[in-house]
């Protein structure tokens, strides 16, 4: 068999630990962070804006993505305190006036199913979020952390789910093993794309690592780097 030819550097595309190009098709599962990644907010500091809290929030959240603060789930908890009283309502403003797909979002998953690879959203932030962009574009599986309320206002806390309460980088791990497992694929047929702390977990397993306009360790972990441009950028990595 020919061997392929590699790619010709691509500027803003950092490529490691493996040559281009792939065949898509080897692939039967992506799995996307949300907050960052697919969209170009972090909806919590969004949500805290609404309280005069998002610089607050935002300082929690930066550092957690950097990894300087080692517990997300005690970070989001804390995060999640702060938005008590915070009227249900602010969730759909921000998902109306500052929510939007990151560029190139679209085009990747449409390809990533054109190729027949299932497409799963697992998101440390809330399902209000990931349930609508699931259905935007055309998801298949999604898992995030549900904010509890009451009286048309949040409580500040966070609600059980079957799973679960907070899905962290251990929970987007394990999630990614699970919907493997249910594929009956391994995990080299994988793909897992993020942006901060959180998602190293699951891009380790993964056959394909994205960092995504990242954080600078999850950047040196990742096998693929996008530094410019969309999301569409990983398909110049295949062929």
């Amino acid at each position: 068999m020919t061997a392929q030819p590699s790619l010709p550097p691509l500027p803003g595309l950092v490529v490691q630990r493996f040559t281009p190009p792939l065949a898509l098709a080897d692939f039967k599962l992506i799995a996307f962070d949300m907050d960052s990644t697919l969209i170009n907010i972090e909806c919590i500091d969004e949500i805290a804006d609404a309280v005069g809290k998002k610089a607050e929030v935002a300082a929690i959240t930066e550092a957690t993505m950097r990894g300087e603060i080692k517990d997300f789930k005690e970070s989001l908890r804390r995060r999640v305190a702060l938005l008590q009283g915070v009227p249900v309502g602010a969730l759909q403003e921000v998902y109306d006036q500052r929510l939007k797909l990151n560029p190139g979002a679209d085009a990747l998953v449409s390809a990533c199913k054109a190729a027949g690879l299932k497409v799963l959203l697992v998101s440390g932030g809330f399902t209000f979020f990931a349930n609508r962009v699931k259905e935007r574009l055309g998801i298949d599986f999604a898992r995030s952390n549900l904010l509890d309320e009451a009286g048309g206002r949040l409580t500040g806390r966070v609600v059980q789910q079957a799973w679960g309460d907070i899905c962290d980088g251990a929970e987007k791990r394990r999630t990614l093993l699970e919907v493997a497992s249910l594929l009956g694929i391994s995990t080299a047929e994988t793909i897992a794309v993020g942006d901060g702390a959180n998602d190293l977990p699951m891009m380790a397993e993964a056959g394909l690592s994205v960092a995504f306009h990242a954080k600078p360790r999850v950047r040196e972990q990742a096998m693929v780097a996008i530094d410019e441009g969309g999301l569409d950028r990983l398909l110049e990595v295949f062929r």
